[in-house]
């Protein structure tokens, strides 16, 4: 079998200060200015992620076409001026020590856009495991399409409770194979990363064919009528599917010899073991800005069969002038981050107000009882449930879980051409 996940060529900055160098993930702190701007600070004039990346906080600002512009042509500028070293044909084992001291592995390698899609009802190797928000892609894609690299923020999952693809490669490294070690900034705690050699990606690509397998696949859910699901989005959905449509556009204007030997039908990710002990599922918390919060729940409460005994699926709501828990007896999904999801979408398409979707219940619960503002926070899913969730019912409502806290997630470190 052809595993969609393969070695790349892998740039790193040389003679640069690391600590600098790598910054969260753009979809990080989106409705915090002041986490970006110390961020700036840190950074000064040294090369930096910041400067080829552009963090969702600006994604619809008056000069977001400038920032872009200035974002393209620091990327050129860096590759220019021979900031990188090219490690060719490689993946790279990390090894990510979080704030809370706990250590999550991963694999950096490039998946396979032909073997990928955000379609609802979709059998490909790689899914997403959220419903994929369409009208979220072209801004990213605006960032992707003229770029000459890209740096992953994507983290991708596989269900090996066995643990046989990456932990045993922590055994295999050596100091000589070292390409960073550094801490990181923001309470980002730190990160190691080993270049592997031939045999030992020959070695996972043996591994990744038998999670592969069909038979092993239908005994370990249980199915019999469903195609393989090897490889399930845990971070960065949006952006594995701006890389896809930026492919499928490319595809348009070349051959299929072209196009398919293009470095743009893969993707940079970082894979993660689902049943790493360091990986936590977090909820994904809505808070309404600029809004009614009186008239939203008087209608909440005409869409939904709403108590507050208990009955049916449990939602926290903060505003200025209470916190309660509120239980929804009569859902529309099958969670009840869906069914405030389904009912938020209706309402603030006919009423004011803007979401965002926020990390940790302490600033949900700050920013929800502000003036005008309304908080939903929801338990969390667990993590065992995803996989099977996914391929029997397809993918889960948007923004339903993160991994970790926003300062645990990947940060932006490794590069790759894609021009």
């Amino acid at each position: 079998m052809n595993i969609p996940f393969k070695s790349a060529n892998i740039l790193l900055p040389k003679n640069v200060d690391m600590t600098k160098w790598s910054v969260v993930a753009c979809d990080q702190y989106t409705s915090e200015p002041e986490y970006w701007k110390e961020v700036n600070d840190v950074v000064g004039d040294s090369p930096s992620t910041l400067r080829l990346t552009l963090p969702e906080i600006y994604l619809e600002s008056d000069n977001v076409n400038e920032r872009i512009s200035e974002i393209n042509n620091t990327m050129e500028e860096y590759v220019n001026n021979d900031l990188f070293v090219e490690y060719k044909d490689t993946m790279i084992y990390l090894q990510r020590t979080q704030n809370d001291g706990k250590i999550r592995e991963g694999l950096i390698g490039v998946v396979d856009l032909e073997d990928y899609s955000f379609e609802k009802g979709s059998q490909t190797l790689i899914r997403a495991t959220e419903k994929t928000v369409i009208e979220r892609i072209p801004p990213r894609v605006k960032v992707r399409e003229n770029a000459l690299l890209e740096l992953p923020h994507i983290m991708i999952l596989i269900d090996d409770d066995k643990k046989d693809v990456i932990e045993p490669l922590s055994r295999l490294v050596s100091e000589n194979d070292k390409v960073y070690d550094f801490d990181l900034m923001q309470k980002g705690g730190h990160v190691k990363g080993y270049k592997l050699n031939k045999d030992i990606i020959d070695n996972i690509n043996e591994k990744l064919e038998l999670l592969a397998d069909q038979n092993n696949f239908n005994k370990k859910y249980g199915v019999s009528d469903k195609g393989v699901l090897l490889f399930a989005m845990g971070d960065g959905n949006h952006s594995l599917a701006t890389a896809k449509t930026c492919y499928e556009n490319l595809k348009k204007t070349m051959s299929e010899e072209e196009y398919l030997n293009n470095p743009a039908r893969y993707a940079l990710v970082e894979l993660v073991n689902l049943h790493s002990s360091a990986l936590e599922f977090e909820p994904i918390h809505r808070v309404v800005f600029n809004t009614d919060p009186h008239n939203m729940l008087s209608e909440l409460y005409k869409y939904y069969e709403i108590n507050e005994d208990g009955n049916g699926q449990e939602v926290e709501i903060v505003t200025k002038d209470f916190d309660k828990k509120i239980y929804i007896s009569n859902p529309k999904s099958n969670i009840a981050v869906g069914s405030i999801q389904m009912f938020l979408d209706d309402y603030l398409y006919k009423n004011d107000g803007k979401i965002d979707y926020i990390h940790g219940d302490d600033t949900t619960r700050e920013m929800g009882s502000d003036v005008n503002n309304i908080g939903f926070l929801f338990k969390v899913m667990g993590k065992e449930e995803l996989f099977k969730t996914v391929i029997l019912d397809g993918a889960l409502p948007r923004k339903t879980f993160s991994m970790g806290h926003s300062y645990d997630k990947r940060f932006y470190l490794e590069a790759r051409k894609i021009k």
